[in-house]
């Protein structure tokens, strides 16, 4: 849950980047971290476990500045995709404020993808969080695997697998080459503080 400190005017927000093992969310925030070096005051922090990644950042998001008078930090997670870690994918999720779900867009992924998205919606039940109501934007990555004849699941077919009944945003997206990474980013974090909007009047 977000911070809120009304003395100092400040927000702190956490936003956690979800999906299959291997989908892209690691890449996702080493390819934020690359376009916003030079904005960015902390080094990326990696915690390996075996075969898997969880990534955290502090991040300040420079393109929103104040929101209602308040400065807004950003933190930035990425969650393992292996099932065998769920109990880290849970601790992760705990104070979310909102999602991106990295989705894989081979074609062989799809099964993984709706897997996921369910484990997504069970882990916030824990806490008491609905899916539905959770600020969360889609990725639908690797779509610079086109180039290679790699079979892809389209964006129809991926909006009607998991998007069909929560209606978030979306974007196709790779982020090994930075495509659309920066507006997946952008439109998280406009509606995660959209809806904090009542705790900061």
């Amino acid at each position: 849950m977000a911070v809120v400190n009304l003395k100092t005017k400040k927000v702190v927000t956490k936003i956690v980047y979800y999906g299959p093992g291997r989908g892209g969310k690691t890449t996702s925030l080493e390819s934020i971290h690359r376009i916003y070096r030079d904005r960015i005051k902390d080094e990326l922090v990696s915690i390996r476990t075996h075969g898997d990644r969880t990534l955290f950042f502090d991040f300040i998001p420079f393109e929103i500045g104040k929101v209602n008078g308040y400065d807004v930090k950003i933190q930035l997670y990425t969650v393992p995709g292996q099932v065998k870690y769920n109990a880290t994918r849970r601790l992760v999720l705990r104070g979310v404020d909102g999602v991106v779900f990295v989705a894989d867009s081979m074609a062989v992924q799809r099964e993984k993808n709706i897997i996921s998205l369910r484990n997504l919606q069970e882990n916030l039940e824990i806490y008491k969080k609905d899916i539905f109501s959770t600020p969360i934007v889609m990725q639908y990555n690797k779509i610079d695997l086109r180039k290679q004849d790699i079979p892809l699941t389209s964006a129809e077919e991926l909006n009607c697998d998991l998007n069909s009944q929560l209606k978030a945003p979306w974007f196709e997206a790779s982020a090994l080459e930075g495509i659309n990474i920066t507006e997946v980013l952008k439109k998280i974090i406009s509606i995660t503080m959209l809806s904090l909007r009542g705790a900061m009047q």
